[in-house]
């Protein structure tokens, strides 16, 4: 079972979700960290997989989900803290492993670099290290995202973006309900979708080499691909396991070959 509860950060509440073995755990607690805009929502079925002998607990980015937005975009180390004030609230006591998910391989670096004594082994998919110029651009384009007006105007092209993202874009074998809900929950923060990937596209890539604990990139064969095992490069102790079958909606289609790979590593 998933269970669902809010703990405080600095800038609020933030929500989690929560899943448990049914006996006693045998592993490290395992957190998990979210791409944006989506929320802790699209990790349950890897929880229910991660959670047979181990407490997963995937937290909702502040402002993304159901958590408490702060006032202002942050950058990822501040995210990180967030995440660091949430974990010391609901007394979880190291060595935790943490995983990360496009913008959440950056979260979950951060937090390995702030916690280097409780975080025991960080693994991510997919990390978004663009080359400068195109990161540029994208922060550009993260900064010119306009809030709603009168006319719906901004807000319209917005649904229609992230609909073709997530609906029309979906790989084949993922149902077309479990898309739309997928869809929903992206939508919930409208123009503020944008404000992590200010952190992600304005972020300094070369504080990957500060992470000191064994690390794992799973790599599924997205557009990611050579871009994240370029920045894999830059942590001193990671490996990288690819998975060639895979692309995207990897939460909905892929549950069973990154959760072995990411039990392999989180022993």
């Amino acid at each position: 079972m998933i269970t669902r509860g809010y703990t405080r950060c600095r800038y609020g509440q933030m929500h989690f979700r929560e899943a448990t073995p049914g006996q006693a755990a045998t592993a490290p607690t395992l957190i998990l960290l979210h791409q944006n805009p989506s929320s802790s929502w699209e990790y349950e079925g890897l929880m229910r997989e991660m959670a047979r002998d181990r407490r997963v607990v995937a937290f909702d980015t502040p402002g993304y989900g159901m958590s408490d937005s702060p006032p202002v975009p942050l950058s990822m180390t501040d995210y990180a803290a967030a995440f660091a004030d949430a974990i010391d609230a609901l007394g979880l006591a190291g060595p935790l492993d943490v995983y990360g998910f496009h913008t959440g391989t950056l979260l979950a670096a951060e937090l390995a670099i702030a916690l280097p004594d409780r975080i025991g082994r960080v693994a991510m998919t997919g990390i978004p290290m663009f080359p400068a110029a195109e990161r540029e651009e994208r922060l550009k384009a993260a900064l010119d995202v306009v809030p709603p007006s009168e006319d719906g105007t901004s807000t319209m092209q917005l649904l229609r973006y992230l609909w073709d993202y997530a609906v029309g874009q979906r790989d084949p074998r993922v149902p077309l309900e479990r898309a739309v809900l997928c869809y929903a929950d992206r939508i919930r923060t409208l123009h503020r979708y944008s404000w992590a990937y200010q952190g992600v596209w304005s972020y300094d890539y070369e504080r990957l080499a500060l992470i000191r604990q064994p690390a794992r990139l799973v790599q599924t064969h997205e557009d990611l691909l050579a871009v994240s095992k370029q920045a894999a490069a830059l942590v001193p102790n990671m490996d990288i396991v690819e998975l060639p079958e895979l692309d995207r909606d990897i939460f909905e289609i892929g549950i069973g070959p990154v959760a072995r790979a990411l039990r392999d590593f989180f022993i």
